[in-house]
């Protein structure tokens, strides 16, 4: 058991991807759960080895009872000295990335870390011609709105409570997820009620995933303006209808009042509610009144 019965939850952001500016939040939106403490360090935008050497060692002097390590692709040097370390350290330990991390799945396991693939955190347009901060902050916003409304954020923040449970428990090692959050978990684990929701929230996340398709060309393979400018327009524009269609898909459940709500109580378990003016209740109570 932790100190007091307090999981310290280490949280580690090298470089940015749409699920790291409010994956904290995620875990205590109601800033009330008292069996949990999280604290971050970031190298910013940055991802190089020696922006990592020198931030990560401030994340140790929390003592975390678990690591998350919040990165692109965690193969490039940056990211890969933080899974070392992580892997070395005796700490149970999550990495969530976006779809190059497929890649990485089997050195992730054999270095003993947990992992969430998320395939719709699409790459940024990266290009200096079109991507300002304005860009910047609306592209991840659209994105974010995606994986707020399909439920992938959903998947992630039940998974990382999983192992907060097992830790709370005393389970030693605590089991980490090893999990690539594609289109397919969309349909199966998302709360959707209305089947032209949940096809909208899926068809959605296809485009996120299409999105990073055509950054990764307009990034690392066109080297003409003519060409690869047009590109990242596009991704972006596709960024937009993603994040509408989505909401759309979130109206529907609204409309026929069957919008499922899962709130942190203050011990860290999850209630649920799915009709606006009912008051949330534990899962094991979910359903009693018919």
């Amino acid at each position: 058991m932790t100190e007091q019965g307090i999981t310290r939850i280490g949280i580690f952001k090298c470089g940015n991807i749409a699920s790291s500016p409010i994956f904290e939040l995620l875990l205590d939106e109601l800033a009330d759960r008292q069996d949990i403490k999280t604290r971050t360090v970031t190298t910013g935008s940055k991802m190089s080895p020696e922006d990592v050497e020198e931030a990560l060692p401030k994340i140790f002097e929390f003592d975390p009872d678990l690591l998350i390590l919040i990165s692109p692709n965690p193969s490039i040097p940056g990211p890969a000295k933080v899974r070392e370390k992580l892997a070395s350290c005796g700490t149970p330990s999550v990495v969530i990335s976006d779809a190059p991390g497929k890649r990485a799945k089997a050195e992730l396991e054999k270095q003993g870390l947990g992992y969430l693939i998320i395939t719709g955190d699409p790459l940024i347009g990266a290009r200096r011609e079109f991507l300002d901060p304005l860009e910047m902050a609306i592209f991840n916003s659209n994105i974010i709105k995606v994986l707020a409304a399909t439920g992938v954020y959903r998947i992630v923040h039940q998974e990382i409570d999983n192992v907060v449970k097992d830790i709370k428990k005393g389970v030693n090692p605590p089991l980490l997820p090893r999990l690539v959050i594609d289109v397919n978990l969309i349909r199966d684990r998302s709360d959707f009620k209305n089947p032209y929701a949940k096809a909208k929230a899926m068809a959605a996340y296809e485009l996120t995933e299409k999105i990073a398709e055509i950054n990764t060309q307009a990034c690392f393979i066109e080297k003409e303006s003519e060409k690869y400018v047009p590109l990242v327009t596009c991704a972006h524009e596709i960024a937009q209808v993603a994040a509408r269609l989505a909401e759309e898909a979130r109206e529907i459940e609204k409309y026929g009042d069957t919008l499922v709500r899962k709130p942190h109580a203050k011990d860290g378990r999850t209630k649920i509610k799915n009709s606006l003016m009912k008051a949330p209740v534990f899962s094991e109570e979910f359903g009693k009144d018919g």
